[in-house]
């Protein structure tokens, strides 16, 4: 099966955010978390792939000493449709007792970030705050799951760049779009 081309999408995609706007609200984010956690020094969790970019940012945002580790878990296995969720990397830092940060790219329907937020709570975490660069606009969002920190909100349609990708294509690109 072919992919479908990125160079074809990003024809008529629309660029909601660029990398200058994206680059400041991520940095008022660090601020905004960095008083939030009033000195403690958090577990700060990746979810890959989507967050790396992100994740990166923030975490040069955020003036406070951060322990880095990552998640790595999927339901999507390159494709548009969620599935069962699979472990690829859970984290090797212990969070026992600890602050545990996770960084995403995006909040859609947020089974995923919910049960990598469970993880952590299971694995004995006194507190957990997400932080996504994007949250979707819909009414689909699993129960109990929100963000603590939000970068920008994104219209219900097909997102990529800026870590979220088009089939798998399209993650480094420095802004977001929408098709």
């Amino acid at each position: 099966m072919t992919r479908p081309s990125l160079e074809s999408a990003l024809q008529t995609a629309e660029m909601l955010f660029d990398r200058t706007q994206l680059e400041a609200i991520v940095a008022a984010m660090g601020q905004t978390i960095a008083t939030e956690l009033n000195g403690e020094t958090p577990v700060f969790l990746t979810i890959m792939n989507g967050g790396l970019i992100f994740g990166a940012e923030l975490a040069l945002s955020i003036p406070a000493d951060l322990e880095f580790d990552y998640v790595h878990a999927t339901r999507y296995h390159g494709g548009t449709r969620g599935s069962e969720l699979m472990w690829l990397k859970q984290p090797r830092l212990t969070l026992r007792g600890r602050v545990v940060l996770l960084a995403d790219d995006i909040l859609d329907e947020g089974y995923t970030l919910r049960a990598i937020r469970d993880f952590c709570v299971d694995q004995g975490a006194r507190r957990v705050l997400i932080a996504v660069l994007c949250r979707k606009r819909h009414d689909r969002t699993a129960p109990d799951i929100t963000a603590d920190f939000v970068g920008v909100e994104v219209p219900d349609r097909y997102v990529f760049g800026y870590g979220m990708d088009f089939h798998e294509q399209g993650r480094n690109l420095p802004g977001i779009y929408a098709i």
